[in-house]
């Protein structure tokens, strides 16, 4: 994974990890960063949150940003668009370098949010509440501050299309979280029987909704026909698909079967298992859960769903031209369908 991001990155013209340097230099966020030291000491999210803007070993937070650079070099100058090829760096239009930064800063922002804890479920070893009130303080405030700067450098592209995809995206973002919110905080996570459906269209709404749109409009900035629009959105949809089923995979595939490895009930394979395994079963093997769908069909199955989802990325990028763009895309797709 990391060497198919950095080889991404030498295609779009800058690593991406200065995405949103312009608006992590503000006066406002430098501000926010040193009240979030106070936290230093604490067990507040927000902390680990920071430090992963710092240094992250997966290359994920900045992936929403670079597939939006790419998708936009893989199609290229539309011919309603030709005139304003000037305007182009390394084949990509300067308005869809700021929908990346928008579309990274609009991911961190929600990324933010979510380190806000629920003070009523504290226990007397996560620390002073005081600390922890201060830190979920700092997770709103800094939280709204990116995206009210995502929100304004949008309103700049002055395209209304744009404007309305990028802002439906982020209603899809507010209304999957708060349903994961919603699950999550309820004493028994089993009363709800969720299936693969279900599944899907939860996590469309939370991980897959902003890349797919943010890709659609990185089309319609450069003028591309619908089709070519339809292409870029679904492979935004399915590569992310790809990539949280990947991500869902990762504790049932380690080889270590160390009882400190966590992981969602309504994760991929769990959900998948317990489908096929009933709910009155599925409950029973609760404490045994983990090594239980490592045994069971939910694994393989959740392994055959995300390659599914990136063989339809994939069919998606048949649509653009061959380029090294259309092929770094491609190898970010092989990168989350891989398994040993």
């Amino acid at each position: 994974w990391s060497q198919v991001v950095s080889e991404a990155e030498k295609i779009v013209g800058y690593p991406t990890s200065f995405m949103s340097l312009r608006c992590l230099l503000s006066d406002e966020l430098s501000n926010i960063a040193m009240q979030v030291r106070k936290l230093v000491g604490t067990k507040h999210p927000l902390l680990d949150t920071a430090r992963g803007f710092v240094s992250d070993s997966r290359n994920n937070l900045q992936m929403r940003g670079l597939v939006v650079l790419l998708i936009s070099k893989a199609a290229g100058p539309s011919t309603a668009e030709l005139s304003f090829q000037h305007d182009m760096v390394s084949g990509i239009y300067s308005s869809q370098r700021s929908l990346a930064e928008i579309t990274e800063l609009i991911h961190t922002a929600f990324l933010v949010h979510r380190g806000i804890v629920n003070i009523g479920e504290l226990k007397s070893c996560d620390g002073p509440l005081k600390d922890m009130q201060f830190g979920n303080k700092m997770a709103v405030l800094s939280g709204d501050f990116l995206l009210a700067n995502a929100c304004t450098s949008l309103a700049q592209l002055q395209n209304t299309k744009v404007v309305e995809l990028i802002s439906s995206a982020i209603g899809d973002l507010v209304q999957g979280i708060y349903y994961e919110n919603s699950k999550s905080s309820e004493e028994n996570c089993l009363t709800d029987d969720i299936s693969i459906s279900t599944w899907k269209e939860q996590v469309f709404l939370s991980h897959s909704a902003l890349l797919a749109k943010s890709c659609q409009a990185a089309m319609e900035l450069a003028k591309h026909s619908a089709e070519i629009q339809e292409m870029a959105f679904q492979y935004g949809k399915h590569m992310s698909m790809s990539h949280k089923l990947h991500s869902d995979l990762q504790p049932f595939l380690q080889e270590s079967s160390s009882d400190t490895v966590t992981f969602s009930l309504n994760s991929a394979p769990a959900v998948l298992h317990q489908e096929f395994l009933g709910r009155e079963a599925w409950i029973q093997q609760i404490q045994e859960l983990q090594e239980a769908i490592k045994a069971g069909k939910g694994v393989t199955s959740a392994i055959d769903l995300c390659r599914c989802h990136g063989n339809r990325a994939l069919a998606a990028l048949e649509h653009f031209p061959p380029s090294e763009a259309r092929a770094a895309l491609a190898n970010i797709v092989y990168a989350v369908t891989r398994f040993p």
